[in-house]
């Protein structure tokens, strides 16, 4: 299917017809073939003029905090709302076969089916921070195809999940009750960039709970007098970080949740950093895109792709140092670019 059929499916196309459309339209945009890039480039363009009027949620957490359970809870909640839900999931690939499971939408089994959501695994291909290299554009899609939230799900894998705070207009980060202590609470890196954290399983220990989500606020409030100033607690004209408990099992505090997530919207966008946010991410976005393509021009450079294989010898064997030989090999780049 060209883009302009692509493009006008995605836009306009009845049910069946649109998720197809959808399907092929990201897979057209994760495809690594120079053709299918230029064609990908035009898809964007054309579907460009209808994005931006979505709201963009990521969510993040350690493996086995609920995010699966917490969405599907929460897509199922907004649909009763009326609303589209799209659900962007990254699955961790493996370093030795390569191959991602992709399996949560097994984990979503109501929600998967629901007319009014679409579920799109994608794996992470080695990509760092808990995210696809195309989910930006696979976001922009959903948002074409008039889906007004799009939850972007993260790999879960720990501290650097901070990948998907550039891309999405709110970050909320899932703890468990009992996760660690004080000490865990306040490290910084994901926590800091956190606007909502949510303590899920609340049911099971609400003690414990009730003890962890103390402790977050107490070190939130610390972080936003010496950390962000995007957090700082003295300004009242900004969002301060909050935390909040449920459980995404019994589809307890979702509504507050969403609640929440409005109040963010509000004050965001009385205050001008939504757009502001926004903005920065679409710079941001441009500077990777243009740093991957520099990584890929200088592999395929024809000097370099001779020195390659000498060099790369030279560094395994110890007769070269390895920061000498990347020197080498970029000198060799700018010299013959």
């Amino acid at each position: 299917m060209i883009p302009g059929a692509l493009v006008e499916a995605v836009l306009q196309g009845d049910a069946a017809m649109q998720r197809r459309a959808m399907a092929k339209a990201i897979t057209l945009l994760e495809s690594t073939r120079a053709d299918h890039r230029l064609q990908a480039d035009e898809l964007l363009t054309n579907l460009l003029p209808h994005t931006g009027q979505s709201f963009r949620l990521g969510i993040s957490g350690v493996p086995g905090v609920g995010k699966s359970t917490f969405i599907e809870a929460l897509g199922l909640y907004l649909i009763g709302q009326g609303h589209r839900v799209a659900v962007l999931t990254i699955d961790p690939s493996s370093t030795v076969s390569g191959g991602s499971i992709l399996g949560d939408k097994t984990r979503m089994e109501l929600l998967s089916v629901h007319e009014k959501a679409y579920i799109r695994p994608s794996p992470s291909s080695g990509t760092l921070g808990g995210v696809a290299e195309k989910t930006r554009e696979a976001m922009l899609v959903c948002e074409a195809a008039g889906y007004d939230v799009v939850i972007v799900e993260t790999v879960g894998v720990g501290q650097s999940e901070t990948a998907v705070a550039n891309m999405t207009d709110m970050f909320v980060l899932m703890q468990l009750p009992n996760a660690g202590d004080d000490l865990q609470a306040i490290k910084k890196g994901v926590m800091e960039l956190a606007d909502l954290v949510v303590i899920n399983k609340a049911d099971i220990d609400p003690d414990a709970a009730t003890r962890a989500r103390a402790q977050i606020s107490s070190s939130l409030r610390l972080l936003g007098l010496h950390g962000s100033p995007d957090h700082a607690h003295h300004d009242e004209k900004i969002w301060h970080p909050q935390v909040m408990q449920l459980s995404a099992l019994r589809a307890q505090g979702v509504d507050t949740f969403w609640a929440r997530v409005l109040e963010f919207k509000a004050l965001q966008t009385a205050n001008g950093k939504f757009d502001v946010r926004r903005q920065k991410q679409a710079l941001a976005w441009m500077w990777e895109r243009i740093d991957a393509g520099l990584k890929t021009a200088f592999a395929q450079h024809p000097q370099v792709k001779t020195l390659l294989p000498q060099l790369t010898q030279d560094v395994l064997t110890g007769r070269l140092a390895a920061s000498t030989a990347a020197r080498n090999l970029l000198q060799a780049h700018a010299e013959k670019a």
